[in-house]
C-alpha cells in the first residue's frame, strides 16, 4: 500500500499500535514496552510519528462508516494544555451521546464557536440539527445567528441553554480526559489536532456509533482494518 510505503513494520503492526495508543490512553513508552513483551522491537517516537499520520487518516476514511445522528445537538467546550498553555476544545455529540464535530482552537469567542459549528453543519450534511443545545457562553447565539443568515443553518433550528440537556456532553468530556492525561499535554497545535482526532475516532467506534462494527474488540479490529483494504487478513 503507497500510504505505508517504506514503512519498515508491517500495516497491521502499525495499526495495532494507533488503535491501542488513541483506545486505552497510555504513554507512548508503555505501549512500546507492551509491544515489546510481543516481540515486537519499536521506538516511542515511532509510535508518535505512526499516531501523527495515521490517526487523522483513520478518521477520513471513517467518514462513510459514522452512519445518522439525531438532529438534537449537545455543543460545549473543554480545556487541553498545548504548549503549556490552555487551548479550548469545541465538541458536540447528538442526544444519545454519538459524535458530531471536534474542533482545537485558540480562543473561544464569536468566530471560533461560528467556525466550528460550519464545520459539525458540513460534517452531518445528511443529519442537519433540529435544536442545539449549548452553555450560556454569548458567542453561540450570534455564530448561530451568522450560519442563519448565511443559508448554512435553518431558520427553524432552535437554540437552548441548559445544563441539564448538556450533561451527557460534559461526562463525555471526562471520559476523553481520562484517555488525554498520560500524554501530560500535547507540544504544538498540529500534533495536539492529529492525537486528539484518534482518541475521539477510536472512542467512537468502541461504543459502536459506527456503521459495520461488530460487537467486542474483533468487531472494531475487522472495522480498522478494513478501512485500509485488510479485511480480509482481519478474517483470519
Amino acid at each position: 500500500m503507497s500510504l505505508f510505503k517504506r514503512r519498515r513494520f508491517p500495516v497491521t503492526i502499525i495499526l495495532l499500535c494507533v488503535r491501542w495508543y488513541c483506545k486505552y490512553g497510555i504513554s507512548y513508552r508503555d505501549l512500546a514496552e507492551m509491544m515489546q513483551e510481543r516481540g515486537v522491537a519499536v521506538d516511542p517516537s515511532t509510535i508518535f510519528r505512526w499516531v501523527q499520520r495515521y490517526a487523522p487518516e483513520i478518521e477520513k476514511r471513517i467518514r462513510l462508516y459514522q452512519g445518522p445522528r439525531s438532529g438534537s445537538w449537545r455543543v460545549d467546550e473543554t480545556y487541553v494544555c498545548v504548549a503549556g498553555k490552555w487551548k479550548y476544545l469545541f465538541r458536540a455529540v447528538d442526544k444519545h451521546g454519538r459524535l458530531i464535530a471536534f474542533m482545537l482552537s485558540d480562543r473561544r469567542n464569536t468566530n471560533a464557536a461560528y467556525r466550528f459549528l460550519r464545520k459539525a453543519i458540513r460534517a452531518m450534511s445528511h443529519y442537519p440539527p433540529s435544536s442545539i443545545t449549548t452553555d450560556k457562553l454569548a458567542s453561540y447565539p450570534r455564530a448561530i445567528l451568522r450560519l442563519q443568515s448565511e443559508g448554512l443553518l435553518s431558520k427553524d433550528v432552535k437554540q437552548r441553554t441548559s445544563k441539564y440537556l448538556n450533561n451527557i456532553i460534559e461526562a463525555d468530556h471526562g471520559a476523553l480526559k481520562r484517555v488525554i492525561c498520560p500524554t501530560r499535554g500535547f507540544q504544538t497545535m498540529k500534533t495536539a489536532v492529529a492525537t486528539l482526532t484518534g482518541f475521539e475516532i477510536m472512542r467512537m467506534i468502541r461504543r459502536g456509533h459506527c456503521i459495520g462494527r461488530g460487537r467486542r474488540a474483533t468487531g472494531e479490529i475487522r472495522l480498522v482494518n478494513r478501512l485500509f483494504g485488510l479485511a480480509a487478513q482481519a478474517a483470519r
